[in-house]
């Protein structure tokens, strides 16, 4: 099995280009973590003065607004185009955005620049998840999904291990050429099976299923193309809430990835200087997210191997269950902090523990399972929009909760916040009790009788 399993991903090598996106994504959605400290100094700032916590908060953030905005502006071209026209464009976005950043003058330019990074993120996470649901097995599928979250946090680590130790213009350089590698490398992906099948060329088809060597699935999609073409995007969009199962999984993927978003974890990473400098941490803020992230790529690299065999819900249930643990430990610490309570001067090492924890956590399933399921549940004909809703809603939580984050850091303190994230973890953890289904093994086709 472990051998069969081997040859089929060898088969999909040409992925790699897929995943370096997921590594842009990790870089981009990192970005204020080590470079706001730079636009608070004057002399490293391409800015001729200081920006207020507001604004710098909003420069974090914008991120977000862009993320929503990327899939209605790019994912149209998925079922006219092709998935693969649809990520160049988002990779080309990602260069105009670093572009705009290297050369900003002033706080308008600066906005721009994030904003567009977000629709470059928003675009390629939707389109990848599309991609890879349609190119994978269902022998490899999950593995292939929840990879992304290593390469999601490979570019964190990237940004991180570079940034502090660069100029401001050197981060935007090392942007622009990841950017400009990855829309090379996409130049030599195939196409995925079901838009071929949209398009009617059954040649290209035939020939693609024999490379992935799925050459017993021609039947059933050639089959299945007459349903694809048959529908219409005002159809499309009727189906995703009309049939039962398209329905009921965009409950099920619409809750999970808010209550994803809710977390904290980009809210912990956007502001890791403030949260280290208020834990008083005798480690500096970089190189504990550096030591963080290592363990990240940890959590990360543990879940393919144990998708299949022990399944999704098992791996989320336990991965929620610590993100709340952890986060409940965090607050906790920061309530003794905020009392002044003498416990607190012998277990300043605590934060970085927990968050390490915290991050292992997460990243074993919390932070990839969710995204993963999205490529799974729906219909073939809405899988793009259905997609998109989810990853908008949960986008624009993300935007609000990491924007009101520093509010309440500043104002609050961070106890308030850390306990919010150890409730949102914990709604998760019964949400998946009670809610989230078994996928594993199962064609995207029997997925869909499950959820009827």
């Amino acid at each position: 099995m472990i051998i069969i399993i081997l040859v089929v991903i060898f088969r999909l090598l040409f992925l790699i280009p897929v995943y370096l996106g997921q590594i842009l994504n990790g870089y981009s959605g990192g970005w204020s973590g080590p470079c706001l400290p730079k636009l608070r100094d004057l002399e490293q700032s391409p800015l001729p003065y200081l920006l207020t916590e507001a604004q710098l908060s909003l420069v974090a953030t914008l991120i977000y607004l862009g993320a929503i905005a990327g899939p209605f502006i790019l994912t149209w071209l998925a079922n006219t185009k092709g998935r693969k026209p649809c990520l160049i464009a988002s990779g080309l976005i990602s260069v105009l955005s670093y572009i705009i950043m290297g050369t900003t003058v002033n706080l308008a330019m600066l906005y721009v620049s994030r904003f567009l990074a977000g629709v470059s993120v928003g675009g390629i996470t939707v389109t990848n998840l599309v991609y890879i649901g349609e190119i994978a097995s269902p022998k490899i599928r999950g593995i292939l999904l929840t990879a992304i979250g290593i390469f999601i946090t490979l570019g964190f680590m990237l940004l991180f291990a570079v940034a502090p130790y660069v100029s401001y213009h050197g981060t935007v350089y090392v942007g622009v050429a990841i950017s400009i590698v990855y829309i090379f490398g996409l130049f030599f992906i195939p196409e995925t099976p079901v838009f071929y099948a949209l398009q009617g060329r059954d040649d290209d088809l035939k020939k693609l299923l024999q490379d992935l060597g799925r050459l017993e699935e021609v039947d059933k999609m050639l089959k299945m193309k007459h349903d694809l073409n048959e529908t219409d995007t005002k159809k499309e969009w009727m189906e995703l809430f009309s049939l039962k199962s398209n329905r009921k999984a965009l409950l099920i993927v619409f809750t999970i990835n808010i209550l994803q978003h809710c977390s904290g974890v980009l809210a912990v990473l956007f502001f890791s200087a403030s949260i280290f400098e208020m834990a008083g941490s005798s480690i500096e803020s970089h190189i504990a997210m550096i030591i963080i992230i290592s363990f990240q790529i940890l959590g990360s690299i543990i879940t393919p191997f144990f998708i299949e065999s022990t399944g999704r819900r098992k791996i989320l249930l336990l991965s929620t269950a610590i993100c709340s643990l952890s986060m409940f430990t965090l607050g906790l610490y920061f309530y003794l902090d905020h009392i002044e309570s003498p416990v607190v001067n012998n277990i300043k090492w605590l934060p970085l523990v927990i968050l390490i924890v915290f991050y292992i956590g997460y990243d074993a399933g919390f932070g990839n399972i969710p995204t993963a399921i999205i490529g799974e549940m729906f219909t073939t004909n809405v899988r793009s929009k259905g997609s998109t809703i989810t990853l908008m809603s949960s986008f624009l939580c993300g935007f609000m909760v990491t924007t009101t984050f520093g509010a309440v850091l500043e104002s609050v303190g961070g106890h308030a916040a850390f306990w919010f994230f150890s409730f949102t973890s914990a709604c998760a953890f019964l949400f998946t009790v009670f809610f989230i289904p078994e996928t594993k093994g199962k064609t995207l086709m029997q997925i869909q009788e499950d959820l009827s």
